[in-house]
């Protein structure tokens, strides 16, 4: 577990004092910190402590710096096929009032991991908004692991002066070498039954970039027998029937789709189009039993608004409920409920309250083509409950 903070200027030590007993720190980590500047903007010191080793599913009490107040986090389950795990997630989410009412609605549930499909502080070269974005997600990220990706608001580039993510790579790094990647923009990281790809859809992913390169080194050393759900994150969803971002992530899709299928990925989740949409298992921009699930989660809160507007194609769509917040459903076949393998529950905002959810069961299955590119071969394995909150759109 790695703990990360910011302080003012260059004041701070890196250290964090640690323990299972409130006030009572019988463990200690030191850790690098270095600054990053932006124009005339000058930022604080960014401090990375990695924790550890920790047992799973604990409570370890922590001071930052040497003093300060007393947080807490729990740590995730451990790998294990039979362990469940709620992860939260939650695309797109700003600096707004909706991203208040999303951030409450997660802090009420009981999850074990975050999730952020990109487009996190809605920054766009403004720098100060990091750091109040890091104030506001303070609660919540001190307390569980947040484990991100890089949206389009994310790049701040300059050029010629400020190289793209200067300032998410700086305050948002996650844990890309451990999983063998070059890059902080694309990485993976196992919990519970779970492997996770943190996909990026902003950095190169054609047949000969290190991304391709690494997906396939990454696949190639999955364990479905230890991590059978296989789930893989981007921002620009590969399939929407919204008209905003028509075809802004076809690129990747078409250069990895296939990886994805042939690894018999369980479930995608996206970002960037300000709505909720779920498909069912589809391929190439074909209904396929073999494909793969596509939920798009990017109304977390941003200051943009929803997407409201349909349009660009039709599959396996249904329409709109009525004062849904565009919230669409799919028409097309679903696992039956009584497998109970996988639990997918999504909040609509004026519902956060105490109002229904959308609830969909999905199931692994590990059963349609022999994978060549990555070496995996062809298996069945039985299924295992894992409780995905999908909710209104510290690091492992």
């Amino acid at each position: 577990m790695k703990v990360s903070w910011v302080t003012s200027g260059s004041t701070g030590i890196s250290r964090v004092d640690y323990g299972r007993t409130p006030g009572l720190y019988d463990r200690y980590a030191e850790g690098t910190s270095e600054s990053y500047s932006f124009l005339l903007y000058k930022s604080g010191q960014v401090h990375n402590v990695l924790l550890g080793p920790l047992e799973a599913s604990t409570l370890y009490y922590y001071k930052c710096g040497g003093g300060g107040p007393e947080y807490s986090f729990k740590t995730p389950p451990p790998v294990g096929a039979e362990i469940p795990i709620t992860f939260a997630i939650a695309g797109d989410l700003g600096q707004t009032e909706w991203t208040s009412a999303t951030l409450n609605h997660i802090q009420q549930a009981d999850y074990d991991v975050l999730i952020l499909p990109g487009d996190l502080s809605y920054a766009d070269y403004y720098q100060p908004l990091w750091d109040s974005f890091g104030q506001l997600v303070e609660p919540l990220a001190s307390s569980r692991p947040w484990m991100v990706t890089q949206g389009n608001h994310e790049i701040e580039r300059i050029p010629l002066l400020i190289d793209p993510f200067r300032a998410y790579n700086m305050r948002w790094s996650m844990p890309y070498k451990e999983s063998g990647s070059d890059s902080n923009l694309y990485y993976s990281f196992e919990v519970s039954g779970s492997h996770i790809l943190m996909l990026g859809s902003y950095a190169k992913f054609d047949r000969g970039s290190n991304q391709y390169k690494w997906l396939l080194a990454d696949l190639a050393k999955v364990n479905r027998t230890a991590t059978p759900w296989l789930i893989a994150v981007i921002h620009a969803p590969w399939y929407s029937s919204n008209s905003k971002h028509q075809g802004d992530g076809e690129q990747m899709r078409k250069s990895m789709e296939l990886i994805l299928k042939e690894a018999n990925v369980d479930l995608v989740f996206a970002g960037h189009v300000h709505a909720y949409e779920r498909t069912a298992k589809i391929f190439d921009w074909k209904a396929d039993d073999c494909g793969v699930y596509h939920m798009t989660i990017g109304d977390g809160g941003n200051r943009e608004g929803l997407a409201r507007e349909r349009g660009g194609y039709t599959l396996q769509i249904g329409t709109p409920e009525q004062d849904t917040d565009c919230c669409t459903e799919p028409t097309g076949p679903l696992p039956p409920r009584e497998s109970q393998p996988a639990h997918c529950s999504y909040k609509r905002r004026k519902q956060m309250a105490s109002g229904p959810s959308l609830r969909k069961w999905v199931k692994s299955e590990l059963v349609c083509l022999v994978v060549p590119e990555t070496g995996m071969e062809n298996t069945v394995v039985e299924s295992r409950p894992v409780d995905v909150d999908v909710l209104m759109g510290t690091s492992i």
